[in-house]
């Protein structure tokens, strides 16, 4: 489609905080052009947080968007279906501080839209389109993007765990392939972590239902890995999620090693800060047409 996008009809879905093990309802609602995506706390007066840069808060373990004090956590894996989906505008509509982990992957998600189906608006589609590399590290981890004409992900994570250890997955996205080979993804965890993190306040809603839960030589979960290399694909849906945060659909092609919520959502920070490292086109089928951002 060369025309932004948004949601066929509304949809809607239930479930607990990964972290905060809170319930909470979200509602999926058609929007209209250049709306990008904008959460909408039900429970605080309809308060709206666009999912923008600006608004990052806190990246440990999930990226959490806050704006004068309010706040939405754990918002990457509905965004990354969203963009993965090609849905450019959506109003999310939640009565809680966290969005829904439901089981861990975002393929609950992708199957709303599916169902709800996708509609195209009279207003072009513009694409950010990176002209040189950009990269950010933090000791061993690192993330860049360099230009491409297509969005393109090749991401290696190393974990000392017999069913981990150095996975490696590249794909570029074409033809509906993420919700085949990326959505399905669960996020994971360690178990020897899990009373650590609960501490700190995390994980408290995690469970065998709606996480990968790893010992020290296997995993706990009576459902197998629904991939052999489960685990990169989810951290590229972490990525896609972060990156959504751009505001429309990246041309680039990104290259991930041991990175996180942090790296990715500081790689678009200072993507967008160096003017001469991107700029925006409308791209259709006939032309490719440069914007003034």
């Amino acid at each position: 489609m060369s025309n932004q996008t948004t949601a066929g009809e509304s949809f809607s879905a239930s479930g607990i905080g990964l972290h905060s093990n809170t319930p909470v309802n979200v509602t999926v609602k058609p929007a209209p052009a250049y709306t990008g995506y904008v959460f909408r706390r039900r429970d605080l007066n309809d308060f709206e947080i666009p999912a923008a840069p600006q608004f990052v808060s806190h990246v440990s373990y999930a990226t959490t968007l806050m704006k004068s004090g309010v706040m939405i956590s754990t918002v990457e894996h509905l965004l990354s279906a969203l963009l993965g989906s090609g849905v450019d505008n959506a109003i999310i509509e939640v009565d809680s501080l966290e969005v829904p982990i439901l089981d861990g992957s975002s393929r609950p998600w992708v199957e709303s839209i599916q169902r709800a189906g996708i509609v195209e608006l009279e207003a072009p589609r513009a694409y950010l389109r990176v002209l040189k590399q950009v990269e950010v590290c933090e000791n061993d981890r690192r993330i860049s993007i360099e230009p491409s004409d297509r969005f393109r992900i090749t991401c290696e994570i190393d974990f000392t765990h017999p069913l981990i250890g150095r996975q490696n997955y590249d794909i570029t996205f074409t033809d509906g392939n993420y919700s085949r080979e990326i959505a399905p993804a669960r996020t994971f965890g360690f178990v020897e972590e899990i009373e650590k993190l609960q501490e700190n306040g995390l994980a408290r809603g995690g469970s065998l239902e709606n996480a990968i839960a790893l010992t020290r030589d296997g995993l706990l979960n009576s459902e197998p890995l629904r991939f052999e290399n489960e685990f990169v694909r989810h951290k590229i849906l972490d990525i896609i999620g972060d990156l959504a945060l751009c505001g429309m659909p990246i041309l680039g092609h990104v290259h991930a090693t041991r990175s996180g919520h942090g790296l990715h959502t500081m790689l678009i920070s200072t993507l967008l800060r160096d003017r001469e490292a991107w700029e925006v086109i409308r791209e259709n089928k006939f032309e490719k047409v440069a914007l003034t951002p």
